[in-house]
């Protein structure tokens, strides 16, 4: 070859590559380890993975599934600037979005005292789309009912007990794909008290499958079906 020859440089034809590393690849870029949610950092952590969104229209529907569909969002937002946003993040989502979207966090303990108004389980959150959602991840930050750290700042004894287990009993009704629904917490609770135990009982009246999150590690700690027993709801399905 000539010296004063270029090579000629050719584009990689990402599509050319069989789907399950197209998949792969879409994985590392679009999967991220915490549950997305409504916050002003968005815009820096998770904007510039969704650019692929913009490449083409191939790409896009290729992408879009594997960030909506392998991803946690969480119900309701937990940050100071969205707390009482009467749209949450599944509210704002387009149908096409929700409607690959297959787990979904409730993180309780925010606003114990004074719940948002906007954290009601209705309509307006449109989980009708949501036809493939399978899994509720519920992360317990404190219980009330359970500390006397909190005496005196209560509303009522299970106020709160009663809030939550309404927000999860609504959304077995709402979504009836839901088939499990892991228990994850902060150290402070304990997996046997008031509002946890109240929260298994809904959810084994909703014939949903119960798992333990990775935080505590109460897979190792307690027995699922002890743990039932001793919560009086009869042995796992």
């Amino acid at each position: 070859m000539d010296s004063t020859t270029t090579d000629r440089i050719l584009p990689f034809r990402f599509f050319d590559l069989p789907s399950e590393l197209r998949v792969k690849i879409y994985e590392i870029v679009l999967l991220l380890p915490s549950t997305i949610d409504l916050n002003p950092t968005n815009h820096r952590d998770i904007a510039p993975r969704l650019r692929l969104f913009l490449v083409s229209r191939r790409m896009h529907e290729e992408a879009f599934r594997v960030f909506y569909g392998s991803n946690t969002f969480r119900l309701f937002p937990v940050h100071g600037r969205f707390f009482h946003t009467k749209l949450p993040l599944l509210a704002r989502l387009p149908p096409r979005y929700r409607a690959v979207i297959t787990a979904i966090e409730l993180r309780l303990g925010p606003g114990w005292t004074a719940p948002p108004k906007g954290w009601v389980v209705d309509s307006r959150l449109r989980l009708s789309d949501a036809g493939v959602l399978r899994v509720l991840k519920i992360f317990v930050e404190c219980d009330p009912a359970s500390d006397e750290t909190f005496e005196g700042f209560r509303v009522g004894q299970d106020f709160y007990t009663f809030f939550c287990t309404d927000l999860v009993k609504n959304l077995f009704s709402q979504v009836s794909s839901l088939v499990e629904v892991q228990f994850d917490a902060y150290p402070s609770v304990k997996w046997d008290s008031p509002l946890m135990k109240a929260l298994m009982n809904e959810v084994k009246a909703g014939n949903r499958r119960i798992t333990w999150g990775p935080e505590r590690g109460w897979s190792e700690a307690v027995d699922l079906s002890q743990a039932l027993r001793v919560l009086s709801l009869g042995s796992p399905p």
